[in-house]
């Protein structure tokens, strides 16, 4: 018995300790228990049926924050091979038009799965609770925003995946510069989202370095669509305005008429994803990036809007805590290493944005009245 016992301890100190004396890396396994709906008789190991080419097969989580994503890359890689999960029921509109599945990202069972059947090779995060929501909520942000990180770095890194975890203009704090705000600088933020933005810029670097995950990640400005109702955030008020002006032409804004934010309209946002997603890792001199394409506050937004519905009446009931977020935020991001190292360009100004927004919007309200 002791014998056994000194070949058991021998063999892991050899496993651990090469003999050149250099440091081993072991890329984190989880052992779990082999899940039922792995091994049932029925169980289908290709649950999707992807195109036989060099496609990425990928994963998204959060279908309700980028479903226009999803949209781009299927029509890029091809429909069968962009899979959107989350852990509610999707609407038809998104049920219907390629690949859906249930997914729990604090269910590491669950996503491992996911991943093995569906042969996932690259994977976009987007689950998180922002900001003001999160503030509401801190132990829930805690636990979707971190430990639903923790898994999907686990999983990424053990099956070799791609991974794109977005950040925020929120990973800053109020002791950061703010105009403009550097890729490096301190950061510090003082919201649960921010810090666990922050959290998942470090330990995806750290991931990148130590396991050789491929990591990479966007600092997002705020960010305008009209594919999305507002979820919540602090520059969300940037789409309501939209909504509220065709709807009853009067908007009422929670921030104050001078607070400077960085922006972007939603197909910059994705073309700046895929751009990055899709840069040779030689070309990239860091693993996160801020993007950018332009900087307003409220008033010279609705002053823009105005030059679409003259009578808007617009008033101001500052939200305290969304205020002080907002002031902690950058009022401008310099983007220069993203535009240097992958040729990061925007193409919409606030002037094209909002004309854009209100086309889209319009119709869609034209529609609704017709219907």
């Amino acid at each position: 018995m002791a014998i056994v016992k000194n070949l058991g301890r021998t063999l892991s100190q050899l496993l651990q300790s090469p003999g050149c004396g250099c440091q081993t890396s072991i890329v984190p396994v989880r052992c779990i228990g082999v899940s039922p709906r792995q091994v049932t008789s029925d169980a289908s190991f290709h649950s999707v049926s992807f195109s036989e080419t060099d496609h990425p097969r990928v994963l998204i989580t959060e279908y309700k924050l980028i479903v226009p994503c999803a949209f781009l890359f299927r029509k890029r890689f091809g429909k069968n091979n962009v899979i959107l999960s989350d852990i509610r029921k999707p609407p038809d509109d998104v049920f219907y038009n390629g690949p859906f599945i249930y997914s729990d990202i604090l269910d590491y069972k669950n996503l491992r799965e996911i991943v093995v059947n569906n042969r996932i090779t690259w994977l976009f995060h987007y689950s998180a609770l922002l900001s003001a929501v999160g503030e509401a909520n801190v132990s829930l942000a805690r636990a979707v925003n971190i430990t639903g990180l923790h898994n999907i770095l686990d999983i990424a890194a053990e099956h070799s995946l791609r991974l794109f975890v977005p950040s925020t203009i929120g990973a800053f704090g109020p002791t950061s510069p703010r105009n403009p705000t550097p890729d490096l600088c301190i950061q510090r933020p003082r919201t649960i989202y921010g810090v666990s933005k922050v959290h998942a810029e470090l330990m995806g670097e750290y991931y990148h370095y130590r396991y050789g995950l491929d990591f990479r990640c966007l600092r997002y400005p705020g960010i305008i669509s009209a594919d999305s109702q507002p979820g919540g955030g602090t520059t969300d008020y940037a789409v309501q305005i939209f909504h509220d002006a065709i709807k009853n032409g009067k908007f009422q804004c929670n921030l104050k008429s001078d607070t400077r934010l960085p922006m972007m309209y939603i197909d910059d946002c994705l073309k700046a994803t895929l751009d990055v997603m899709e840069a040779p890792a030689a070309s990239l001199s860091m693993r996160t990036y801020n993007i950018n394409a332009m900087s307003f506050s409220p008033e010279e937004l609705v002053e823009e809007v105005k030059k679409h519905i003259p009578e808007l009446q617009v008033t101001y009931n500052v939200d305290a805590v969304r205020q002080a977020i907002a002031d902690s935020w950058p009022m401008n991001f310099d983007d220069s290493n993203a535009r240097r190292d992958w040729g990061w360009k925007h193409d919409f100004d606030l002037s094209e944005l909002v004309t854009t927004m209100f086309n889209i919007l319009g119709s869609d309200a034209q529609v609704a009245q017709i219907n």
